[in-house]
């Protein structure tokens, strides 16, 4: 009896402060989870109530007949073509976790002067799973390569890639320069990287958010497992998480609703095993000896607001690239040719006329040079 009554009271003064703060933490961090849920959803909500003139385009329209192309390891592509077949062409590459309906404002536009093929890239979209689980940059490169013989394309040929098709084409420049110099008439490396892409991400989001998406990325790059639980849980129906991310990572802060909503369907439907094999490609990409290949006039473009391939890792490329101009589109995000294609389209058409007069204009020399040999020769 007296060890109890001498113990109660001094227990007392320190069980009520611990309970107190206990409860206190707990209704702090209720309420920061609620706080966190409310301004997710108002996030979501005021996204979701803005102008959407891309609403009634469907968006994941196919150009054409499909067509299936073997690549070198027997991986077979999706390939589609459609626009004059007499004149010259474009060819889209698209970037990871996408397919070639994110080119859907470009062929649209193209088509009516120009021969556009795109294809989906392996893994992706209707493409088959790469052979040998193969999701390299380099292996993209050699896609690309396979696309133009077996569809047997002439010159003159504008490349356009966006992030990652934009390093499948300097894989491809590295691999066959005599291509750079055959029937490649341009290239446009739209929101790419030819390295360090986890540098060029970290300085665009700052060093402590860096820091932990670097670890992240890390993680997720080995760890199927994980993978798909993240994805189940982000892309589960009605989900806002998978919206906000894109909204954050993809696009600027004006993006039509619905082309957000395209891009989370499309990674949404994106193999776990490209996710996994193809984000440890991207991590551990160095391309830069590739850019001394690209000896065709090139215009690299991004948008001021890409925190996934920043203008300073756009600025890079630009700087190292033989013949090259660069534009920055303002308030436009990661995936601009979806959020501000006519602007977009306006750049490029005017870069594609040049490159393709500046191409025809060195055949024509080229032909009358041979001649005059010819003539000189006989006389």
């Amino acid at each position: 009896m007296t060890v109890e009554d001498s113990t109660e009271p001094a227990d007392r003064p320190r069980r009520r402060p611990a309970l107190r703060k206990a409860a206190l933490a707990t209704g702090a961090g209720l309420a920061v989870g609620a706080a966190a849920v409310a301004a997710e959803k108002y996030a979501v909500r005021r996204a979701r109530s803005r102008p959407d003139p891309a609403r009634s385009e469907a968006l994941a329209e196919r150009p054409g007949q499909e067509r299936r192309v073997a690549s070198f390891d027997g991986t077979e592509l999706a390939v589609h073509a459609v626009g004059p077949k007499d004149a010259p062409t474009l060819v889209f590459l698209h970037g990871f976790s996408l397919d070639l309906t994110a080119w859907h404002y470009q062929w649209k536009h193209f088509s009516e002067t120009y021969r556009c093929v795109l294809y989906d890239q392996r893994g992706h979209g209707r493409s088959a799973a790469a052979a040998g689980g193969d999701h390299s940059i380099e292996a993209m490169g050699r896609d690309l390569k396979a696309v133009l013989d077996a569809l047997d394309v002439p010159g003159p040929v504008v490349l356009i890639g966006h992030s990652m098709g934009g390093m499948a084409v300097l894989a491809f420049a590295a691999e066959f320069p005599e291509e750079m110099r055959g029937r490649v008439a341009g290239v446009v490396l739209a929101n790419t990287a030819a390295a360090e892409l986890l540098k060029g991400m970290v300085s665009a989001v700052g060093a402590r958010t860096g820091a932990v998406l670097l670890a992240a990325l890390r993680r997720l790059g080995s760890d199927p497992v994980r993978v798909h639980r993240i994805r189940a849980r982000a892309f589960a129906k009605q989900a806002d998480v998978a919206f906000l991310i894109a909204m954050l990572t993809n696009f600027g802060p004006k993006a039509p609703p619905s082309v957000v909503d395209h891009v989370v369907a499309l990674a949404a439907a994106t193999p776990v095993e490209v996710w996994t094999d193809g984000l440890r490609s991207l991590l551990e990409m160095d391309l830069s000896h590739a850019l001394q290949h690209v000896t065709a006039p090139s215009l690299v473009l991004v948008g001021d607001r890409d925190r996934l391939t920043p203008p300073a890792s756009a600025l890079a490329i630009k700087r190292r690239l033989p013949d090259a101009r660069m534009v920055v589109l303002q308030g436009a995000g990661h995936c601009m040719m979806l959020e501000r294609s006519e602007q977009w389209n306006r750049v490029v058409e005017e870069f594609a006329a040049t490159a393709v007069a500046r191409w025809r204009d060195s055949r024509s020399a080229g032909s009358k040079g041979r001649g005059r040999k010819r003539q000189r020769t006989s006389a």
